[in-house]
């Protein structure tokens, strides 16, 4: 079992970073294949960004790719999601994602969620 919590959400300008971090607790962490997804409204749940354990493979969808960087610290259970450059359609409910299977998506694996963090992008 894996329990996730998200923190860093708020409001930002156009063109601005806001940094997004994950704090993993349970059993077996290394297992795990984590990620980020967001639901903006009125829109389903989409896929933003995965890692690995070690950090060798990461994915990003074409959306966020080269303004979103994700990273993995495993000392600390945690994963941050870097956003820079962001745009008022990056608007979304971030959700942290733990899943036991690659890629994240799939749903032919378990996969725990967060309970969300807000992000809103003015223009």
């Amino acid at each position: 079992q894996v329990q996730l919590a998200e923190s860093g959400g708020g409001l930002v300008q156009a063109g601005g970073s806001l940094s997004l971090s994950c704090a993993a607790s349970g059993s077996a962490l290394r297992n795990y294949f984590m990620g980020w997804f967001r639901q903006a409204p009125g829109k389903e749940r989409e896929f933003v960004a995965a890692i690995t354990w070690s950090g060798s493979m990461k994915s990003y969808d074409d959306s966020v790719k080269g303004r979103f960087t994700i990273s993995r610290d495993n000392a600390k259970n945690m994963v941050n999601l870097q956003m820079n450059k962001m745009k008022p359609e990056d608007t979304a409910v971030y959700y942290c994602a733990a899943a036991s299977g690659w890629p994240i998506t799939s749903d032919r694996f378990d996969r725990y969620w967060g309970q969300g963090t807000q992000v809103t992008v003015s223009s």
